[in-house]
């Protein structure tokens, strides 16, 4: 099994960087952290970009995978999107994780001023950003134009460290994403679904969605065994940090569901992801090599 983290952007500099030092040090397989231009009730306070924040924490670490968690089409236009892709891959030598998802409503969907898409249509685009993002990452000059993007001679020199492209990390839980997944997808990311306070529940929806993702991959002909499968255990309605003996358990259950890699988050003092460090440091440097192993 391997171990991820999130950091949220929402410090400044000089105090991230300590965090992202740390989860390398401690022998975490990667780090993620949002791509949004501001989320949920913290959209008023400090705020920071998610390819700056991984170009930085590339500089401060030397091993770990480096990752968004989730970037979407909401602000992203894939040729724009794909040069600052090339950098980050570039600056951490090959380590950079491409978490990509269709976006919800909200801040992200509502600062540019366009209107609010229903779900069908947020696939839709999401499906030409994967498409393009894909082929631009490839090869080089590309002209393509959709429904919602549009492109013409976009460059990819010198092209991505890791060929031949940065791995895509493709966030689905309903049956149209998941076939982008068995298309795009070198792994898989899903946050479950289900009652806010019904950790059962949740736990019954991961095995529904990881069913369901065996069903996709196995009608677009693809090996279960060439897709890493990745998942938010904080979409539970139980922070998984909360024990680490919880946290234990956890990743225990995912294991036996078939999934080869969680994410937790680095606590927070208080509204989301609130939790002491104190579980985080045990879980690091007590638990993580035997759940690693």
């Amino acid at each position: 099994m391997r171990i991820g983290i999130v950091i949220l952007p929402d410090q400044r500099w000089a105090e991230s960087q300590r965090r992202w030092r740390q989860v390398d040090e401690w022998g975490f397989d990667h780090a993620w952290t949002y791509d949004h231009l501001g989320w949920r009730d913290l959209v008023d306070g400090p705020w920071f970009d998610s390819m700056a924040t991984l170009t930085a924490a590339a500089t401060v670490t030397s091993r770990i995978r480096l990752g968004t968690l989730v970037a979407s089409p909401n602000f992203r236009h894939p040729a724009a999107f794909a040069r600052q892709i090339t950098t980050v891959d570039d600056v951490s030598a090959g380590r950079l994780l491409l978490g990509l998802g269709a976006g919800g409503i909200g801040f992200d969907s509502a600062v540019l001023g366009g209107e609010t898409l229903p779900p069908r249509q947020r696939v839709d685009r999401f499906a030409e950003f994967t498409e393009l993002l894909d082929l631009i990452l490839r090869e080089d000059g590309t002209t393509w134009r959709g429904d919602w993007f549009a492109a013409v001679d976009a460059r990819n020199n010198p092209g991505c460290v890791q060929q031949p492209r940065v791995p895509f990390v493709v966030a689905a839980n309903g049956p149209r994403s998941m076939r982008l997944v068995a298309r795009f997808g070198q792994g898989w990311v899903t946050t479950g679904t289900g009652d806010d306070n019904d950790l059962a529940g949740w736990w019954a929806s991961v095995s529904a969605l990881s069913a369901r993702m065996d069903r996709t991959l196995d009608e677009a002909g693809r090996d279960p065994a060439s897709l890493d499968r990745y998942l938010s255990l904080d979409a539970a309605p139980v922070f998984s940090l909360s024990s680490a003996q919880f946290f234990a358990d956890q990743v225990g259950r995912a294991a036996e569901l078939g999934f080869t890699d969680v994410v937790t988050h680095w606590p927070r003092a208080s509204s989301w992801y609130a939790g002491d460090e104190a579980i985080l440091v045990d879980v690091a440097t007590r638990l993580l090599p035997e759940l690693r192993g």
